[in-house]
């Protein structure tokens, strides 16, 4: 039997459930968790969507959901971990998503190293990420009624700007322009970033072509 090729960690339950379905449509077999599943046996699929509850809960308490989480996905085999959140970026000056980000990627290379992406563009349900800004349908994430969120006002659409306010490594943005021009220069672009101390990179995507 196969392991599975990719374990996702995903912050609420609506969102596990898109990303779950997402995923079939894509023609992956999927398995997802309510909460992190005590043990069990092997799981046969393609992908394991563990859905947590952590979008708003303290940061440390994220922390630990997400660490927990990913400590039974590793122990299923999976190959490559994937962290989902919402596609407005909900979070407050504080987390929960780059605090969770950095503890996973401690977790997976060893403190203060790795690279990851970040890019919560949905194209379908116009969320689009461009210049490292959020739009919803044609206005910035800062004008939609995100703004007023009771628990997560999103005050600011700059993405870069937004995590780097949660994050202790650098956040840097690989733009539209590497996008559209494809796989060497997205490459070369990871390398530039990197170079320049970039651990975490918001990437610009407008059309599903771009994802």
């Amino acid at each position: 039997m196969n392991r599975p090729l990719i374990g996702c960690i995903a912050d609420d339950f609506t969102g596990a459930t898109d990303l779950a379905n997402n995923l079939v449509r894509a023609g992956m077999r999927c398995v997802q968790t309510i909460g992190v599943p005590d043990g069990g046996a092997a799981v046969q699929a393609d992908a394991i969507v563990v859905a947590l509850k952590s979008r708003t809960v303290p940061a440390a308490e994220a922390v630990e959901q997400s660490l927990a989480a990913l400590r039974w996905l590793q122990a299923k085999g999976v190959e490559q971990i994937y962290f989902k959140y919402c596609s407005t970026f909900d979070s407050t000056p504080e987390g929960n998503i780059g605090p969770v980000t950095e503890a996973l990627l401690d977790a997976l290379h060893g403190p203060g190293q790795g690279f990851t992406i970040a890019c919560p563009a949905f194209p379908v349900n116009q969320r689009t990420v461009f210049k490292g800004h959020l739009f919803v349908g044609d206005v910035l994430l800062s004008d939609s009624g995100m703004r007023h969120h009771p628990l997560t006002p999103m005050r600011d659409a700059n993405l870069v700007r937004v995590l780097q306010a949660q994050c202790r490594r650098r956040v840097g943005l690989l733009d539209h322009r590497a996008v559209a021009a494809g796989q060497c220069a997205i490459r070369a672009r990871i390398d530039e970033l990197k170079a320049q101390g970039v651990a975490i990179a918001i990437v610009d995507a407008v059309t599903n072509d771009d994802l």
